[in-house]
């Protein structure tokens, strides 16, 4: 129960860099809009590119696609209101904008954790079992990977917001974080929040444990499926189908299983905040980077649409 004589919070402040002082926070404000910004084109170039590009209208660019527009909104729902904590940080927020806050960070954020599994998928049948990639791949399970990727998103985003904001919060209003996160949320409530630390834990395992056990699974049997081809060229080509995935996918799922499924006596809120920044600004942008970069089709496409001459040519 909340504790006598205590207020009931209607807004929340965001700790953030607070501590720093202008000139560095001015200086984080410059580093982090120019992230977003090209996170947001790199972003919005892929998918113009897989748009656009008939060659890439294949499964695997398709989930890339997704996986772009899904980092997009993800970005949104963070970085426009920590730029703008960077220069006003004691702006405030109220309960139902931190509410939404959470449940799109949510929603985005696991979303892109299971549309990195079913790209795994996608690499898995293409290498394994090419012979009826395009029987098993086809439009309509695509359609429903991506479908399935963000239901489970919406869903687990609702239980999480719904567990959270049914607890009290009171007196204490400042959250240890740049954003509206579920364990900074949880150690501002004036109640128990034992079963929301296990529901927490419950979901984080769901969407983090089971998407990465998954794709564990799939590159082991790729791996070995490579490794049997006969050709070194063949061999290069096929680990190179993968290479760019499998970054993402390590970097991704690396950042977010530091944060939660550490165990709550070794959290610390600081350290968190710091991962949080690689996580909410830096890993979105990795995307169009190692896809542009390491991917020759991505890179033909996009030579073609600026008008230069293919490197194959």
């Amino acid at each position: 129960m909340p504790k006598k004589n205590s207020t009931v919070v209607a807004e929340f402040l965001f700790e953030g860099f607070s501590s720093f002082d202008w000139q560095h926070r001015l200086g984080f404000f410059i580093v982090f809009l120019t992230l977003y910004l090209l996170t947001l084109s790199g972003n919005m170039i892929i998918v113009t590119i897989i748009r656009l590009d008939r060659h890439l209208h294949t499964p695997m660019y398709f989930f890339l696609s997704m996986l772009s527009i899904s980092e997009t909104f993800y970005t949104i729902a963070i970085i426009p209101r920590m730029l703008a904590g960077l220069l006003n940080p004691y702006r405030g927020i109220d309960i139902q904008c931190c509410a939404t806050q959470l449940f799109f960070y949510l929603t985005f954020g696991i979303n892109n954790c299971f549309l990195l599994t079913a790209m795994g998928y996608d690499r898995y049948v293409a290498i394994c079992n090419p012979l009826r990639y395009s029987v098993i791949m086809g439009r309509k399970a695509c359609i429903l990977l991506a479908s399935g990727s963000l239901g489970i998103g919406l869903s687990m985003a609702i239980v999480q917001v719904t567990s959270v904001f049914g607890l009290p919060f009171c007196d204490e209003f400042v959250i240890a974080h740049f954003f509206c996160d579920v364990r900074p949320l949880l150690k501002l409530s004036c109640t128990d929040t034992t079963i929301n630390e296990i529901i927490n834990f419950i979901v984080s395992v769901c969407v983090l444990v089971v998407p990465m056990g998954l794709v564990f699974i799939s590159y082991v049997v790729i791996i070995s499926t490579i490794l049997k081809i006969a050709s070194a060229e063949g061999r290069k080509k096929a680990f190179a189908t993968c290479a760019s995935h499998l970054t993402v996918v390590i970097i991704h799922y690396g950042c977010a299983s530091i944060i939660y499924l550490k165990p709550k006596s070794q959290t610390s809120l600081g350290q968190d905040r710091l991962i949080s920044v690689t996580y909410t600004v830096i890993t979105p942008l990795l995307n169009p980077v190692v896809y542009s970069l390491r991917n020759k089709e991505v890179k033909e496409a996009l030579r073609k649409a600026i008008g230069l001459r293919p490197l194959s040519s």
